[in-house]
């Protein structure tokens, strides 16, 4: 196995308010395409940041979304989703919510109401996650994935540990379900804590420290809120090493969809055709009812 190195390091640079619960800024969609990130389509991130109480919690309100999967993150505060098939969930610190949009959905979220009332600091991460185009009129589905329920896999010398969110890590298995083969994790480490992975080396791969800071294949030092997509066809295994008391880093690699893609606001589809009959069907009130 020879070393993967990183390709592109980002840093936050603008922010943006999605409603008013999520101050959000994208690492997909600008340097680095959403092509070479295939299949994951965007991500947004809501770096620490600190919301006084209040009473009427701050959200997003019902909107639609179709041919594609939402992927959740809490790491600080609490998160409550709704969305038109029924499912309701509070997500809390280290929990998970994965929503297929499929054939078509409106949804909504918010502070959970309790944590609004009291305030405090708030961080976390949302993807799209493409769905392949014979995936894209599945029906919709949501998996709420707890983390004191999430597999985990105990690294060497009290290092820390590996959360395993969806696909494989040395032979243990995620609980969340996927569409195409996708490996998503939080990994946890102590001071001096250290964890490799292997991906084949075509599959799109990034991490995201999203506490603390870690050293890179021995070598590169990446801190907090930093972005790092690593090269691909050239090498297969990095390294993470904790260079701080408390890091946690999420890492995510996925086999590219390489299909045509045709985006407009909430809708990721294939052509331009099934774009226009994604707003056909939303207008005629096929994604169902969300007060």
């Amino acid at each position: 196995m020879s070393t993967r190195n990183i390709e592109k390091i980002l840093k936050p640079e603008s922010f943006n308010w999605v409603g008013d619960a999520f101050y959000t800024t994208s690492f997909i969609g600008r340097e680095i395409t959403r092509r070479r990130m295939d299949p994951f389509f965007a991500l947004g991130y809501n770096a620490d940041i600190h919301f006084e109480a209040k009473k009427i919690p701050r959200g997003v309100g019902a909107h639609p979304h179709k041919g594609f999967e939402t992927v959740t993150l809490a790491y600080k505060g609490n998160i409550e989703h709704e969305d038109s098939r029924g499912n309701h969930g509070v997500i809390k610190e280290g929990d998970v919510q994965w929503m297929t949009a499929g054939s078509g959905i409106l949804h909504k979220e918010h502070h959970e109401k309790e944590w609004s009332q009291a305030g405090g600091m708030f961080q976390m991460v949302q993807m799209w996650v493409n769905l392949p185009a014979k995936d894209k009129e599945t029906t919709p589905k949501y998996q709420e994935l707890i983390y004191n329920e999430m597999t985990e896999y105990p690294l060497e010398n009290n290092g820390g540990r590996v959360k395993i969110i969806a696909g494989e890590y040395k032979g243990l298995q995620g609980k969340g379900t996927t569409f195409s083969p996708i490996h998503l994790f939080n990994v946890e480490l102590n001071k001096d804590g250290f964890a490799d992975f292997t991906f084949p080396n075509d599959y799109n791969t990034a991490i995201l420290i999203i506490e603390g800071s870690v050293l890179v294949n021995d070598s590169q030092e990446m801190n907090k809120d930093s972005f790092a997509m690593f090269e691909n066809n050239v090498g297969d295994t990095f390294t993470l090493k904790a260079t701080s008391e408390k890091t946690l880093v999420l890492v995510l690699s996925g086999e590219p969809l390489n299909e045509p893609i045709a985006h407009y606001g909430p809708f990721v589809m294939n052509t331009q055709d099934q774009l226009a009959q994604a707003f056909e069907d939303f207008q005629a009130g096929k994604f169902g009812v969300l007060n």
